[in-house]
């Protein structure tokens, strides 16, 4: 089936997220798409065009490559690739609302270090994000893999400096659970991610330096440690960007308030908290 292999990409790709926007609507009574679908619409737009940062910063990596079953045009090439990189940020953000959703499910109070730098910190940190950027494009054969975390260092500091949602401002208050629940959207959307493209065509391959095997699917397994910090690294963007053209600090993504829905028993069946059935 060339036509659906070729084609099936963001497809599959809209079926998850709404498959698992449907799965957190039910266990939390809120979603991304519920919440404001004008945003829900937002997250596509932004994926895209962040999506092609880092396919610019592979030019210099050359850390995987695409197979193409038959030759196209660059323009075709640009308007078929924006439309898979579309579901990218939807996807690890919905995803990460379920691990929120777990995190909370397992009464963890979200709490394990408290790390709180002052302005001059968060610049140092900041400072060493961009030179980790700088290493990986300009020695791209054994410093790849900074890439991975530097945008994230990089970024997230300067969120929380101006006063936009950042990691930073979570953990200087000791409040872990939404790196938690990013680490969980990263990993399980890279499992996906690497599962559905083993078999495709397109799809992509990896030459990676020195850890390229054991592989599962075409991703050498430590390759898929870099999925933990991607997931960071995508939310410090989101929110920079929305910052930038909001000028205040965003909740939608990943809402800080973001409950586990209690159920309690009846007569009738376990019912939830707004009085729908579960069952």
């Amino acid at each position: 089936m060339p036509f659906f292999s070729q084609n099936a990409f963001f497809p599959l790709w809209l079926g998850y997220v709404l498959t698992m926007d449907g799965l957190v609507l039910r266990i939390t009574g809120t979603s991304p798409l519920t919440r404001s679908r004008a945003r829900w619409i937002w997250l596509f737009l932004f994926s895209a065009p962040v999506w092609w940062l880092f396919e610019g910063a592979n030019r210099f990596l050359g850390n995987w490559e695409y197979i193409l079953p038959h030759p196209i045009s660059g323009f075709e090439y640009f308007i078929r690739s924006s439309i898979a990189f579309s579901t990218v940020i939807p996807a690890v953000f919905t995803t990460s609302e379920l691990g929120l959703w777990l995190a909370r499910r397992l009464r963890w109070n979200g709490h394990f270090i408290r790390i709180a730098p002052g302005q001059r910190g968060l610049l140092l940190i900041s400072a060493s994000g961009v030179s980790m950027l700088a290493l990986s494009l300009l020695f791209p054969h054994w410093a790849f893999g900074l890439v991975w975390i530097g945008a994230f260092l990089a970024l997230d500091p300067i969120n929380r400096m101006l006063g936009a949602r950042s990691v930073a401002a979570d953990i200087a208050r000791n409040e872990w659970r939404t790196v938690a629940a990013l680490l969980i959207g990263g990993i399980l959307c890279g499992f996906f991610w690497e599962m559905w493209n083993f078999y495709s065509m397109p799809k992509w391959v990896y030459h990676v330096p020195y850890v390229g095997h054991p592989k599962l699917f075409e991703m050498p397994i430590l390759g898929y440690g870099g999925y933990l910090p991607f997931a960071l690294e995508l939310f410090a963007l989101y929110n920079l960007a929305f910052w930038l053209v909001m000028r205040k600090a965003e909740e939608y993504a990943l809402p800080p308030q973001l409950e586990v829905r209690q159920p309690r028993s009846t007569d009738e069946g376990t019912v939830a908290g707004d009085g729908r059935s579960l069952l």
